[in-house]
């Protein structure tokens, strides 16, 4: 029976000699509990000699589902890709290659992301078999609504995600005709155009392998020759969609230490000396020059600063010593002088090379290796008691001036510094998850002296007496260490212990406490943050007394203006009262406006949140008190209703605001995004069909 409604997402599987491994990715898209009727599968056999093509024919025999078309080879997996494009009907496109499989429950996963989130991107957790490597930062926890400035998405270019297909028909994508990098352009426009990016990091969604034959196309592709064309489509990629400044720096450094130094240090050495020097390196050099910034410049890694500044400098010669040796290179450890840690590269102050130290200073890439041994209350009081183990790679004991630092997150106050007791060094085998290494060093190299033992720490917090003798204030506080040795400072965020060397987890954290030294009921809780860090919450007990005010009405003042009226009670009189109604994006961006309260002093307070201009996503609704305490929640309401607005700066644009039928804590959230013409029209036809069946 021939399909009446559009399917939810369109599969696409290019493939070329993928036997066998063909047969268990089609049949993993087959068996996705998504349903039948919302998954439509297009498999491209382009031009496959072994076999791939009847095995996609048959399969397709036993699954109406699967659309087959047999092409000519291209030569790489855009073209088969792109012919699934031209075909796609679905509202999302997920593209998965012939080597790999779905986890069972991915596509219904990632669609409901995208579905509540409102989201153009979805990343599902990636899963290495056989020893592929794959992106694990970005899938750390889950994050319903991210983009590529809040998270580390951008770091996974491979275009093996969900997006939805009107960004992809808006943007008129399609991938470029390489046999290398070809797909990293396509995410990367659709990274820096989507309407936001949501990450599925708690199942097992997309299994990447290598194919038993070995011919991969990352693999056997992976030649300057096949890759330049698509390094130089990256570039101008950033530069069409981000104006200059910061947030275009952020993210060409990523093409900068991955399209550009990498593969100069990897691949140009292999290369004829002629074709090297007369047509890699002017390319090589041009990107340097066009694309590298002072701002992109001070975020790499030394390494590849040296590498920059070479070619800046149009030094053919000393650049091909220095890509030559870089392994060996990489473990000559570091030199410290004057607080600063060096890259002891060869090149480091030889006044014959006359490179700048800021191409070696390696201070703020030093690895810090640390371990939370122990947290507990200690004894009646309010002390809060920390211990564990610390080091900074290569520079010895920590030094006396080592401290604690609590962080306010999201109130105003100076960080709260708490003196290290040091105990001496002692052999740890860190747990933490291991950190991207700092070119110069060498772990197995380093002597007794210089980083094979950590210092042993402790230290009391005590609640009461922190703040400069005042009790810490009520909020979130981020723990972290500000460790010195040598005259290095280097400070880092507390991290949870992964496991122990019997694979067991350690450091349970003390249960909630209720601290006596307050003349309200407050308590303090430790935890660990979604991304691992430790962070302290200071409450107030949420029975203890009544708040300070009560939110009595929410409602639309005008298409894009919501208005919250409340009044304050007794308590206001004790504890600061609340200022401002605060809209929070999942993000983290803030939207805040005054309260306006009686000119008579009264205790009737209203305030008007202009939402007609915020960005799209999921804004959270507060209102801050005065001080910077603990926020108090506007609550949830089922009266609310949606509404709409024109945006005239995206030419008369329709976007709409509406609650969350189920928001997390009971928290007033609306979820703001633009109206998809094209899916309030399939949902009217679609209720126009309904109404027909119930009165013919």
């Amino acid at each position: 029976m021939p399909r009446t409604t559009p399917p939810r997402v369109s599969v696409i599987i290019p493939a070329y000699n993928a036997m066998p491994e063909v047969t268990e990715c089609v049949r993993s898209a087959m068996e996705q509990t998504l349903g039948p009727d919302e998954i439509e599968i297009i498999a491209i056999d382009d031009g496959s000699t072994d076999g791939t093509g009847r095995e996609l024919d048959r399969l397709a025999r036993i699954c109406s589902r699967l659309r087959v078309i047999h092409q000519p080879n291209s030569g790489g997996a855009g073209g088969p890709r792109n012919t699934g494009l031209d075909l796609a009907c679905g509202d999302y496109v997920f593209f998965l290659d012939s080597d790999d499989y779905l986890g069972p429950d991915a596509l219904r996963r990632m669609v409901a992301a995208a579905d509540e989130n409102g989201t153009d991107v979805v990343l599902g957790k990636m899963v290495s078999v056989g020893g592929r490597a794959v992106p694990t930062a970005v899938f750390s926890h889950d994050q319903p609504r991210t983009d590529v400035f809040s998270s580390h998405a951008y770091r996974t270019l491979g275009c093996w995600k969900l997006f939805r297909r009107s960004l992809i028909e808006r943007l008129g994508l399609r991938f470029p005709p390489y046999r290398n990098c070809e797909d990293k352009p396509f995410t990367a426009a659709a990274y820096l155009n989507a309407d936001g990016i949501s990450v599925v990091a708690d199942y097992d969604c997309y299994y990447s392998r290598n194919r038993r034959n070995g011919n991969n196309l990352t693999l056997t592709a992976a030649d300057l020759v096949h890759r330049m064309d698509g390094t130089r489509l990256c570039f101008e990629t950033v530069v069409r969609y981000l104006e200059p400044g910061p947030r275009r720096d952020r993210i060409m450094r990523r093409h900068v230490e991955w399209e550009l130094c990498g593969p100069l240090r990897a691949l140009l050495p292999r290369e004829d000396e002629q074709r090297a020097r007369e047509h890699y390196y002017p390319q090589f050099r041009q990107w340097a020059l066009d694309h590298v910034t002072d701002g992109v410049f001070h975020l790499l890694a030394p390494p590849d600063r040296l590498i920059v500044h070479l070619l800046r400098a149009d030094r053919y010669d000393d650049l091909m010593t220095v890509a030559r040796h870089a392994r060996r290179d990489a473990a000559r450890g570091h030199v410290v002088d004057k607080g600063r840690v060096y890259w002891a590269h060869p090149f480091f102050r030889d006044p014959a090379k006359a490179v700048p130290d800021v191409c070696f200073d390696a201070t703020d890439r030093t690895p810090v290796h640390h371990d939370l041994a122990g947290a507990a209350w200690a004894g009646d009081g309010d002390v809060l008691r920390l211990s564990g183990h610390a080091r900074i790679d290569d520079l010895g004991p920590l030094q006396p001036g080592s401290r604690l630092v609590l962080r306010p997150s999201g109130f105003r106050h100076p960080d709260v510094h708490v003196p290290l007791m040091l105990d001496g060094r002692v052999p740890v085998v860190f747990a933490a998850a291991p950190q991207q290494p700092v070119p110069g060093t060498d772990e197995q190299a380093a002597t007794a002296e210089g980083g094979s033992g950590a210092t042993r720490f402790t230290v009391d917090v005590d609640l009461g007496t922190a703040a400069s003798g005042a009790p810490l204030g009520i909020g979130t506080w981020n723990v972290h260490l500000d460790l010195r040795a040598q005259g290095v400072s280097r400070t880092v965020r507390l991290r949870q212990p992964r496991t122990d060397t019997d694979g067991r987890s350690s450091t349970p954290l003390p249960r909630e406490r209720i601290l006596g030294s307050r003349p309200e009921p407050v308590t303090a809780r430790l935890h660990f943050t979604a991304e691992g860090h430790l962070a302290l919450d200071i409450r107030r007990a949420g029975t203890a007394s009544e708040p300070t005010c009560r939110v009595t009405a929410v409602a639309w003042e005008a298409p894009g203006t919501l208005v919250v009226s409340g009044h304050l009670t007794d308590e206001a009189a004790r504890r600061p009262h609340p200022v401002a109604l605060r809209a929070e994006e999942d993000s983290g961006r803030v939207r805040e406006v005054p309260l306006s309260y009686g000119a008579d002093g009264g205790r009737a307070f209203t305030a008007r949140m202009p939402l007609a201009k915020v960005r799209p996503g999921r804004w959270a609704l507060t209102l801050r008190t005065d001080g910077g305490g603990t926020p108090i929640p506007v609550p949830h309401t089922h009266r609310l209703p949606g509404t709409r607005w024109f945006r005239a700066s995206r030419l008369g644009r329709p976007y709409y605001a509406t609650p969350l039928p189920h928001p997390p804590s009971g928290v007033l959230t609306l979820r703001v995004a633009p109206i998809r013409l094209t899916a309030a029209l399939r949902r009217r036809l679609a209720r126009t069909r309904q109404g027909h069946g119930r009165h013919p």
